[in-house]
């Protein structure tokens, strides 16, 4: 299994959990000590069995569909559309959900009658809450990279702490002359198309520290970095990928872009850093000897 694959399991996996948590928690806040206002009462106990066979079911579908927009649809389209697009799948799996609970507790009612209960409105207004809080942390994980939102959470970086990684920087090379070309807006357009593209290396189980303008910091533990030299095939992975839509960037760009690196292994200090904006930082000389090798490649 790739590693590409591995994340598209462990969202869908994360998304199922988080949706059986969810429904598990309705039903002690609705189920315990509270009378339904609705003519379908709710036993607890049978409710939380329904929970635990629908929340793996809905996260799921809620996983698959977040994969989709995030490989297929975020490159393509506006933010203003991909909430537009989220919204009417939202709306979408609500009435996926409706349908699900008439066809096992309406039996005798009107669909229509059973939608608009009283107390329904409720339980709709906390399924639109959850799947919006749940596609808004997915995009929190997503700035932080990796675990590392959980890693924050728990506090695992609020003090300092050695770990021994690998660094790679990556530059754009002839950065100023394609900039004075290309003009600021389109040169930053070329820069984003350049970085989507560097998504090839989570294949080669690699962390996106820092973007710097147009320079880009990788990183894996040592152990990932060496497995199957991830550490060098992902700066071929990410030429190849260059390559591979080289039509495209000279139709677009009239250039190829190519990019210089450098790559150093040692010892850093980890630490979660900032007041009003957190992040987790690397220090060291590690770092600091990475930037003076990719900085040779201007000689070489």
């Amino acid at each position: 299994m790739t590693f590409k694959t591995k994340r598209r399991w462990r969202t869908v996996r994360d998304y199922s959990l988080g949706w059986t948590l969810a429904f598990i928690y309705l039903c002690i806040v609705r189920g315990e000590g509270t009378q339904e206002l609705g003519s379908v009462q709710f036993e607890f106990w049978d409710s939380i069995v329904t929970s635990l066979m629908m929340g793996p079911f809905f996260g799921s579908i809620s996983g698959i569909a977040h994969v989709l927009m995030m490989e297929y649809g975020y490159k393509q389209i506006s933010l203003l559309r991909l909430i537009i697009w989220r919204a009417t799948y939202a709306l979408l799996f609500l009435t996926s959900m409706i349908l699900l609970a008439f066809t096992i507790y309406g039996k005798e009612m009107k669909l229509l009658d059973f939608a608009f209960e009283p107390g329904s409105f409720a339980i709709y207004l906390y399924i639109l809450t959850v799947d919006v809080f749940m596609f808004g942390l997915m995009q929190v994980s997503l700035f932080f990279g990796g675990n590392n939102l959980v890693k924050l959470l728990t506090g695992k970086f609020y003090s300092p702490k050695e770990e021994e990684r690998v660094f790679m920087f990556l530059d754009l090379k002839s950065s100023t002359q394609h900039a004075e070309r290309l003009g600021h807006i389109k040169y930053s357009k070329m820069i984003q198309d350049c970085f989507n593209d560097l998504g090839v290396v989570v294949e080669n189980e690699s962390e996106i520290y820092q973007y710097v303008g147009d320079e880009v910091i990788l990183t894996w533990n040592l152990a990932d970095g060496l497995r199957n030299e991830n550490c060098i095939n992902a700066y071929y992975n990410f030429q190849a990928q260059l390559e591979k839509r080289k039509a495209y960037y000279q139709k677009q760009y009239d250039c190829q872009p190519h990019f210089k690196a450098g790559l150093n292994e040692g010892v850093v200090t980890v630490t979660e850093v900032g007041k009003y904006k957190k992040e987790i930082a690397y220090h060291g000389d590690t770092i600091n000897t990475t930037a003076r090798i990719q900085e040779k490649c201007n000689d070489y």
